[in-house]
């Protein structure tokens, strides 16, 4: 972070030190232009130009930075395609550091699907086909003793890193296992991080843990890079979890770590199993909970019950689906509820049907603790042995109805009719994207509860009207919430992220936006997401520091967070 020493990157291991606010460096000529730390292209002053012999091997002319970005942003429009478009930034990201970040920054909303979401799915798919700038760490289970060499191989110190971001690549949206090209989803995660949240992306490493793939067609690509054998489960895999997590812990002791795309079970083991022994994150479960709860707070102050009275329905108990309950549950508790009263409040639906306890196939254990007695549906209409979702929201009659299943459709009309029938402001969000696999759109839902629903995608949306009022759909876009999470906890320097400091995000990011107006929507757009996370981050430290989890010591949290943040701006570069 900008008060601290910076580590050298990978891209420019001659890069000294930060002197104010530029840098020293032994290289010179091409091996400037080379690296994407360094190289400012036409930016470069005359006497940096002099200093770093780089006279003629750069136009004349001298460019500022926001002459850049419009050339840049220019060039980017211009393109075909979300794939061309992907390439085009990841190579600026290879080429100029600075004026990637920047140009990210200033376009948010329209560059997240690029740089992650399903593009980046899209993009990987070629991965092993192209060749793009080895970035971060690749880790084996095949060689788990030669992990500690990796690490040294990076060349940062204890202190020089904040952020891990791994991936074993097993559950990549809209994709599912894609071996070795999972690395980049943690690099198009962490370029969000920095854009967004403001991490130095010198002190930030992503990481693929490479166990195996079992997509046949990557075993049977003579190009695939990665190993090449099924997936490694079971006692080996574990093993190497454990090896991994005490050796970066060991090497950075106050780096947060990570989890990105693990199979719901994996994801689960590892964050129940070391969450309180590390600072660590796992985004598709918890990030989607905390922006989830999030948009439950702003909805509740809409409709004025507390969320403790709430009667909650989520079709899709997967990752999501499950993280999403988690987060509720654990809010109803703080509410007043015991643990047992607030998982009374839970019903959920996967591809069987209603959960219950007592189902012919053992249910995985993220899902058992939301499982129902079967006793309680005794007289319930049922399809063979399973309780449809239209059965489920017949008989509970819920205030709230969370889609995490990516079944294109599966909220029909009658159902949602059902349901607004016996609420005032039926809450419905449907978190499944993109919008072709979302259970219902804003437009339908908006004319099926006659404009009183409380609505919420995963995907961004247009503003819908019905009968002359405007509708702001709000988007849970977890970016919305983990880069101020994790600003926090590094600021900080939290021994772990706790409930509190999750719980302290979510009602942060429900702050910045007013439901007073009909049709408002129930959280800030992504436009303002920079704002949001120095909102995020503070409060996120606040609440370590409150819950007695914080080792740093800081007096104005405001004043503290924004210092912290990496700006995306040429700093001066000195000849050693």
């Amino acid at each position: 972070m900008n008060k601290r020493s910076t580590m050298p990157p990978p891209s420019a291991s001659h890069l000294k030190r930060k002197v104010g606010h530029g840098f020293k460096t032994e290289a010179r000529g091409m091996a400037v232009l080379n690296s994407p730390a360094l190289n400012k292209g036409s930016a470069f002053s005359a006497a940096e130009r002099s200093s770093l012999n780089l006279t003629g091997l750069l136009p004349p002319e001298i460019t500022t930075l926001a002459m850049q970005v419009k050339r840049a942003y220019l060039q980017y429009e211009r393109l075909a395609d979300r794939i061309t478009k992907n390439i085009y930034l990841t190579a600026l990201h290879d080429r100029n550091e600075v004026l990637f970040y920047r140009l990210f920054s200033e376009h948010l909303r329209e560059m997240i699907p690029i740089v992650n979401d399903l593009t980046v799915g899209r993009a990987m798919e070629q991965y092993h086909h192209e060749s793009r700038r080895p970035r971060g760490l690749y880790l084996s289970i095949n060689h788990m003793d030669s992990m500690g060499e990796s690490f040294a191989n990076f060349g940062a110190g204890a202190d020089d890193v904040d952020l891990i971001l791994a991936t074993d690549a097993e559950n990549i949206l809209g994709i599912g296992d894609w071996g070795i090209g999972g690395i980049e989803v943690s690099i198009g995660k962490l370029a969000i991080y920095t854009a967004a949240g403001g991490i130095d992306p010198a002190r930030a490493i992503p990481v693929m843990l490479d166990v195996g793939t079992n997509r046949k067609e990557l075993l049977d690509d003579p190009l695939y890079v990665g190993n090449r054998h099924p997936r490694i489960r079971g006692k080996q895999y574990e093993a190497f979890i454990d090896a991994y997590i005490s050796e970066v812990h060991r090497v950075f002791p106050n780096a947060v770590l990570q989890w990105d795309d693990f199979a719901p079970g994996s994801g689960r083991r590892i964050l129940s199993r070391y969450r309180q022994q590390v600072c660590m994150f796992n985004d598709d479960m918890q990030g989607t909970g905390a922006i989830t709860l999030a948009a439950a707070i702003s909805a509740i102050r809409v409709c004025g019950t507390p969320l403790r009275k709430q009667k909650v329905v989520i079709f899709g108990a997967g990752t999501e689906g499950t993280g999403v309950a988690d987060q509720l549950c654990q809010s109803m508790v703080r509410d007043g509820l015991t643990r047992a009263e607030a998982v009374a409040q839970f019903w959920l639906v996967d591809r069987q049907g209603l959960l219950f306890s007592e189902m012919p196939e053992e249910l995985p254990d993220f899902q058992t603790p939301y499982a129902r007695p079967a006793a309680e549906a005794k007289q319930w209409k049922r399809d063979g042995e399973s309780v449809s979702l239209a059965e489920v929201i017949r008989r509970v009659r819920p205030t709230i109805l969370i889609g995490a299943s990516a079944a294109s459709g599966s909220f029909t009309e009658p159902m949602i009719r059902e349901m607004a029938a016996h609420t005032e402001r039926p809450i419905i969000f449907v978190l499944s994207a993109p919008a072709t696999s979302a259970e219902a759109s804003p437009s339908e839902l908006l004319a099926w509860t006659d404009g009183r629903g409380l609505l919420a995608t995963g995907s961004a949306t247009l503003p819908e009207t019905y009968k002359g009022v405007t509708y702001v759909i709000a988007q849970t876009s977890n970016a919305l919430l983990y880069p101020g999470l994790v600003l926090g906890s590094i600021l900080s320097r939290a021994r772990y992220l706790s409930d509190g400091m999750l719980a302290a995000a979510a009602s942060a990011v429900s702050s910045l936006v007013s439901v007073r107006q009909q049709g408002a929507s129930l959280l800030p757009q992504i436009e303002d997401l920079r704002g949001v996370s120095v909102t995020v981050a503070a409060a996120v430290a606040d609440a370590a520091r409150a819950e007695g989890v914080a080792r740093a010591p800081f007096d104005d949290v405001a004043s503290s967070v924004q210092d912290a943040m990496w700006q995306p701006v040429y700093r001066r570069i000195s000849a050693t």
